[in-house]
């Protein structure tokens, strides 16, 4: 099984980092990731201040799959996901959706342990919440195109990126649009938890390993042009904007094409059944884009069976 260690990393996306690796398709690859400071809190003393700015959000890889080709999907099937037992927290004022209500710098060491993260509260006379774990990743994303530039790890696009989308764990699979031949996957920023929105512009931000399997997939004609994520029961347009109701606008136009795709409803049935069945739900409020998701629910289109 390929391995690739986390110092094996990149703080931007663009077609012209080098691969780290080569594998084929149907290759299990392991990812090990620093968390999104890049590992430079380990004590509740060490604040933002502190931080170099040039580090955060690394991305492990690329990793190049052979054949892949521009106008391909990379079809990223997430087998596990483990986490370190530490996890490390942020606020402060203007950080963040609620950054206007945050009093001071502070940041919050969360330990992980017995599957639960450890909240504890500050000042309590008790050993604080213990929420179970989700792991998931935050940002993942193939190079983007040429004519696109340098994208920075900590924003999104239709390339992936900084998605922090918390459905994104063990037992999905994310399906990422090929820019560039051999696709050149990267991930990072894992949460051992986090809520939709992210509003606090963290969640419980760690280090730990991915394993995945990369497969090439041919698109369906008129297909949705952006990140899709598949689950049991479900499929997920995800899209990104500079408001949240452009990134909604965008999941829904990517929704309706992928339903085409797949349908032999006109446009107004499909709009009907959208309007029915297919919720429109928010990824993040944070990053320099914003990240909203349509769920696609498998069961409400019966013997149509949707499949990618």
């Amino acid at each position: 099984m390929i391995r690739i260690s986390a110092d094996k990393c990149i703080y931007s996306m663009n077609s012209q980092n080098p691969p780290v690796t080569e594998v084929e398709p149907g290759a299990t690859v392991v990812f090990e990731t620093k968390d999104c400071f890049s590992n430079q809190l380990h004590a509740e003393t060490d604040l933002l201040a502190s931080l170099d700015w040039a580090t955060i959000n690394p991305a492990t890889g690329p990793l190049r799959v052979r054949g892949a080709r521009p106008g391909q999907v990379l079809a990223v099937r997430i087998e596990d996901i483990k986490v370190a037992l530490q996890g490390t927290m942020i606020a402060g004022p203007g950080i963040g959706a609620v950054g206007k209500h945050m009093t001071h710098a502070q940041t919050k060491i969360v330990p992980v342990e017995g599957g639960e993260a450890v909240f504890g509260v500050s000042d309590s006379g008790d050993s604080g919440l213990r929420l179970p774990l989700r792991p998931m990743i935050g940002v993942i994303g193939t190079a983007p195109a040429p004519e696109a530039g340098d994208i920075p790890d900590g924003t999104p696009g239709v390339h992936g990126g900084n998605m922090d989308c918390k459905l994104i764990g063990a037992g999905t699979t994310l399906y990422l649009p090929v820019f560039v031949e051999g696709a050149n996957l990267a991930m990072g920023d894992l949460h051992a938890v986090m809520a939709d929105g992210e509003v606090v512009v963290c969640g419980v931000e760690v280090a730990g390993e991915v394993t995945v399997k990369v497969e090439l997939v041919d698109p369906a004609p008129g297909r949705s042009t952006g990140p899709v994520l598949e689950t049991d029961d479900a499929f997920y347009c995800i899209a990104s904007g500079p408001s949240l109701d452009e990134a909604a606008a965008q999941a829904l136009d990517d929704t309706l094409a992928f339903l085409r795709a797949r349908l032999t409803l006109p446009a107004n049935e499909l709009g009907m059944l959208m309007s029915l069945v297919c919720d429109v739900q928010i990824c993040q409020v944070v990053d320099p884009l914003k990240t909203a998701r349509v769920r696609i629910p498998k069961t409400a289109f019966g013997r149509h069976r949707l499949e990618f």
